[in-house]
C-alpha cells in the first residue's frame, strides 16, 4: 500500500461545489485505475466514480451529471469536481488507487444550509 494524500473537503451549502484532490507522491499512477468512494454515517462505503488508465470515467447514478472525475498522471493526482451538491452527498470521501491497492485517509464533505 502507498500513501495517498487527499485534500479539498469542507462545508458547503446545497447547490455549491467542491473539488477534491488525491496525490500519490513519488508514484507513477499511469497504469492504475483510480477512484473515489464515500461513506456516510451509518451506511456502507459506496463507489462514487472511477477513471481508467485511458481516462475513461464511470459514475454512480446518484452523481451523474454533477460530479466529474479526472486525472493528471504527471502530477500523480486524481480529482473529483463536485457541483450542485446535495444534502445527501454528505460523507467522508476516500480516494482509491487500483495498483497497488491503496486508500486515502478520507476527507469530510458536509453539505448543509
Amino acid at each position: 500500500q502507498v500513501r495517498l494524500v487527499e485534500a479539498g473537503g469542507g462545508l458547503v451549502q446545497p447547490g455549491g461545489y467542491l473539488r477534491l484532490s488525491c496525490t500519490a507522491p513519488g508514484l507513477s499512477i499511469r497504469d492504475s485505475t483510480l477512484g473515489w468512494f464515500r461513506q456516510a454515517p451509518g451506511k456502507e462505503r459506496e463507489l462514487v466514480a472511477t477513471i481508467s488508465p485511458a481516462a475513461t470515467p464511470t459514475y454512480a447514478d446518484s452523481v451523474k451529471g454533477r460530479f466529474t472525475i479526472s486525472r493528471d498522471d504527471s502530477k500523480q493526482t486524481v480529482y473529483l469536481q463536485m457541483n450542485s451538491l446535495k444534502l445527501e452527498d454528505t460523507a467522508v470521501y476516500y480516494c482509491y488507487l487500483g495498483h497497488p491497492t491503496s486508500w486515502g485517509q478520507g476527507t469530510q464533505v458536509t453539505v448543509s444550509s
